[in-house]
């Protein structure tokens, strides 16, 4: 049984549990989420079972089939793409800015999060990349003094998160992702707001540009 904090409550903590899952594509669209296992495995009843599983359902994550079955939901791209939209327009906006200040704390802190991306790119761990790549972004945010933002975009990006686990192991793409945090990093140090923009835009559009390629590499994974 898997052991919960019990002075916090219970149903977001199972949700954050299974969310996780979701996203690190452990478990695959379709897959049915069983609320007696899901019980057994926490040790708790049907209630916060049941709001946890709402509360995945209203992130668009699992669907709810009344008196039959839940079940994760394939990726949707459309959700995806307002994400990029959102996240496009809020990160441009803030590395332009960032890149005129020219925070030499901040681009300390984008340097050291690049480093240890080549460590795990070199050892294929993509989930460290992947919490290395979260933490790069994270720094602008909280820099541009927008860390409810960075709150906000998590909320709107997880089927963004789950095409762009689908993508990492792809020959080359983490060495893509190091290629463009290197090319951000760099404009900013050198003070070019518009290098910096340009090198953000590419680097966001990557996933959201292999879509078809990967919708017809995954059958199943993803909704087009």
């Amino acid at each position: 049984m898997r052991a919960l904090d019990r002075t916090r409550q219970v149903a977001p903590q199972i949700a954050e549990i299974l969310r996780d899952r979701i996203l690190k594509l452990e478990l695959a669209p379709q897959t049915v989420l069983s609320r007696a296992a899901i019980q057994l495995e926490f040790g708790v009843s049907q209630t916060p079972v049941r709001d946890a599983l709402q509360q995945l359902a209203d992130e668009g994550l699992v669907q709810i089939f009344p008196q039959s079955s839940t079940v994760v939901s394939p990726i949707d791209t459309e959700q995806a793409r307002q994400a990029h939209f959102l996240r496009s327009a809020i990160e441009i906006e803030a590395v332009q800015k960032l890149t005129v200040a020219r925070d030499a704390q901040l681009l300390r802190a984008l340097r050291r999060t690049i480093a240890n991306q080549k460590e795990f790119c070199e050892a294929e761990d993509f989930e460290s990349f992947d919490n290395e790549d979260r933490l790069f972004h994270k720094a602008l945010y909280d820099a541009a003094g927008i860390s409810t933002l960075w709150a906000l975009v998590r909320r709107h990006s997880v089927h963004i998160d789950r095409l762009r686990r689908l993508n990492l192991p792809r020959p080359g793409k983490m060495q893509s992702v190091l290629a463009d945090h290197a090319a951000i990093t760099d404009a900013m140090e050198m003070g070019d707001p518009a290098a910096a923009s340009v090198a953000l835009r590419k680097h966001l559009s990557g996933t959201i540009a292999l879509i078809s390629t990967m919708a017809s590499e995954n059958p199943g994974f993803v909704d087009k």
